[in-house]
């Protein structure tokens, strides 16, 4: 007797081998899905509940690639999240907010001007509040129906420049609060910077941008406690930053110069 059959990309969400219908079907594009010991790239393949499924190959430890570099932003910093509640500004699938988790936080509000996006293992986890179509231009504690300060935030947004969404922020993080931003230069830089793919390719941007960047952070009261490149490219290749701030302490001497020469490394070897 032939039992039930399912959508091979459904079927890889249900049994927890991966976080999302879309991540899944990435995984089958890349051919990283067997069926039975055999490659298969389909996501309407239909499949029943003997057939054996395996995804090839390393599995992050978190629900998107973005948890590696706030893990790599805590780890350089020094950050113990531990107890803390936190916003997550810019959640989308939710890398920053599963890191926030596993690193120790209590809760963390994710906050995304999109909808439908968060992993579904963190949707239903009781430690995250959802905020989704929300604009995080104008955010409030009242919005997350909270009345107390929170203890950090981190921010990973695209199509608008990340120093439009730390203003709201100065009223929301107690004053020893850390602030993770994920700086973009091809969402800060003008049109005019950018290859035709949309990707920086000039250092001399690269260090205008967190140059102008940093200033405004510490227009708006933050002190700058450290800078550091991405340990992973956003897309098409972009080279990213990740700054650490926070409204108590005093700004160090930031070597820009040193920290785009960095990023670069890798290009110029």
């Amino acid at each position: 007797m032939t039992g039930p059959k399912f959508r091979l990309d459904r079927r890889l969400v249900d049994l927890g081998l991966v976080e999302s219908r879309a991540k899944a079907q990435g995984l089958l594009l890349a051919g990283k899905i067997q069926v039975n010991g055999r490659v298969q790239t389909k996501a309407g393949l239909l499949v029943s509940d003997t057939d054996q499924l395996t995804v090839v190959g390393p599995r992050l430890p978190f629900v998107s690639r973005g948890g590696l570099k706030l893990q790599a932003a805590l780890t350089r910093f020094g950050i113990r999240p531990k107890g803390w509640n936190v916003v997550d500004v810019g959640a989308s699938t939710g890398g920053f907010t599963d890191c926030w988790l596993q690193s120790g936080a209590s809760k963390v509000y994710a906050v995304d001007v999109g909808y439908g996006q968060l992993a579904w293992k963190l949707r239903n986890d009781p430690r995250v509040i959802v905020r989704e179509r929300l604009n995080a231009r104008w955010l409030t504690l009242e919005q997350l129906d909270r009345s107390d300060a929170l203890d950090g935030a981190s921010i990973d947004a695209s199509f608008i420049g990340a120093t439009l969404l730390l203003g709201p922020l100065t009223s929301m993080i107690s004053g020893a609060g850390a602030v993770i931003v994920l700086v973009k230069p091809q969402f800060e830089a003008g049109p005019e910077h950018l290859s035709k793919h949309g990707v920086v390719r000039d250092p001399e941007v690269h260090r205008q941008v967190l140059e102008r960047f940093l200033q405004s952070a510490q227009n708006l009261g933050y002190a700058v406690l450290g800078l550091m490149p991405s340990p992973i490219r956003g897309p098409e290749g972009n080279i990213e930053f990740l700054a650490y701030l926070s409204l108590k302490g005093t700004s160090q001497d930031i070597m820009i110069d040193a920290v785009v020469k960095e990023a670069w490394q890798e290009e110029w070897e």
